[in-house]
């Protein structure tokens, strides 16, 4: 029971720091399972289910701040949903891709953390075509990791200078949705096994994002926001390179 509730808290704080930057916190859910010696049968599914849940209130909360620009979203989705099922279908070991992600994350962490400026200027226009390409990359290695895509396309729209932190909120958080239950399809498909505690977990989860989506769309500065996202993704990238 100690357990359990220590776990319950962890989840709960994860929540709500991946849900105040615009994550569902996947990445984080897979490193506390993994933890606390939950069954692996159960990781992926119960994963991006919570990041389901998560992402929706991290959305809500950030559109109803203004901060929402459809525009830079639908070309990523085009790309990302049917790559993302594909890649959730598919059975090998990601270990190389973990890797891949790992040092990039480092390396977008480094730029966000030295940059002195709220929106980089743009590396390259915003472009329809590119960002479909860009949204199934981003959409297949999720489905092979089990997560939602947002620590990957966050530094990747801030890195391009397409968005400011809170509209990089904004669009992470429904396009991780949206990745997730094509994830979740995908994992159907193939057949999977939802824990027996999986509510509880989504009660938890999702309290610990309403409270995370408020702070981070509402109260935090922009500069903060930034540095609590760099934490977030250095903290993403060494359980990419160390789990």
């Amino acid at each position: 029971m100690e357990i359990d509730i220590i776990f319950l808290i962890a989840l709960f704080t994860v929540a709500f720091i991946y849900s105040a930057v615009g994550h569902g916190g996947a990445s984080g859910y897979l490193a506390l399972m993994a933890l606390f010696g939950i069954s692996t049968i159960f990781m992926r599914a119960s994963a991006l289910t919570l990041n389901l849940f998560v992402s929706a209130v991290s959305f809500y909360a950030f559109y109803r701040a203004g901060h929402f620009k459809i525009k830079i979203l639908i070309p990523f989705i085009i790309g990302s949903v049917p790559l993302e099922f594909l890649g959730a279908r598919i059975h090998i070991n990601p270990q190389m891709f973990k890797y891949i992600l790992g040092v990039f994350l480092i390396f977008a962490v480094a730029r966000m953390i030295f940059s002195p400026k709220e929106k980089e200027k743009a590396v390259i226009s915003f472009n329809f075509i590119i960002a479909i390409i860009i949204g199934a990359f981003l959409g297949f290695f999720s489905g092979l990791i089990g997560i939602g895509g947002g620590i990957i396309l966050s530094p990747v729209l801030l890195l391009l200078g397409w968005t400011n932190v809170k509209e990089t909120a904004a669009i992470s958080a429904i396009f991780i949705f949206v990745n997730s239950a094509s994830g979740l399809l995908g994992l159907f498909s193939s057949g999977i096994q939802l824990s027996p505690n999986l509510l509880i977990w989504v009660l938890v989860a999702f309290t610990g994002g309403l409270v995370g989506a408020y702070v981070g769309s509402s109260k935090m500065s922009f500069q903060k926001l930034k540095y609590l996202l760099a934490f977030v993704l250095f903290m993403a990238s060494i359980k990419l390179l160390l789990v």
